[in-house]
């Protein structure tokens, strides 16, 4: 499926926030991309917040329109907070977690690693990224790739911040989705309210 492959400090410029990864360029320059990005200024209207809404997500968690659209009809059949249930399966995804569990650097980088079979869910070779995971699910590295550079170094370089639906064991380097995250918990600066109304139109 394709894939947005363009410059990512334009994306992350454009909503005024590093979604797409840090970037020095972003601080250099906090405007929207473009030769008119300094003179955007007035009041968006409400729709336009709204789908801005839809489309950070959508960069923030690598999905095309299709994809993003199939999520929230999946949340949307389920008991609860519809947004909240957006979220918590955008999260779910086998891509973001293997990068929230630090395998992988970004969520771009984890899906080539899931992509080329690294990783196993369950004992068994998974190799679709956008794979939903369920509550007792284990992601573990595979053995013969517990030693590639890729993967060894962002695990060296993993942040201390841990997130509390999932276990991780460095030396086994075997994880675990225990639930699904509440949303306090997802640290993604998204309003997922403004997806829904989007939606409801």
């Amino acid at each position: 499926m394709a894939r947005y492959t363009g410059p990512k400090t334009r994306i992350s410029r454009k909503f005024g926030e590093p979604i797409m990864g840090h970037s020095k360029a972003l601080q250099k320059k906090n405007y929207a991309p473009g030769q008119h990005g300094k003179g955007k200024r007035g009041k968006k209207s409400e729709y336009a917040v709204q789908l801005a809404e839809k489309q950070k997500a959508k960069y923030t968690y690598g999905l095309l329109e299709r994809q993003f659209a199939k999520t929230f009809e999946l949340a949307a059949r389920k008991e609860g907070i519809t947004g909240e249930n957006l979220l918590k399966f955008l999260e779910s995804r086998l891509d973001n977690t293997v990068y929230r569990l630090g395998i992988a650097p970004t969520r771009r980088a984890a899906r080539q690693i899931v992509a080329h079979k690294h990783i196993l869910v369950n004992g068994e070779v998974l190799n679709i990224p956008s794979a939903q995971l369920k509550p007792g699910d284990s992601i573990a590295v595979r053995e013969k790739s517990k030693s590639l550079e890729a993967i060894t170094v962002s695990l060296s370089t993993r942040s201390s911040k841990r997130f509390n639906w999932l276990e991780w064991d460095t030396k086994m380097m075997i994880g675990k989705l225990i639930n699904y995250p509440d949303r306090p918990s997802i640290p993604e600066n998204i309003n997922e309210q403004l997806i829904v109304e989007l939606y409801s139109k």
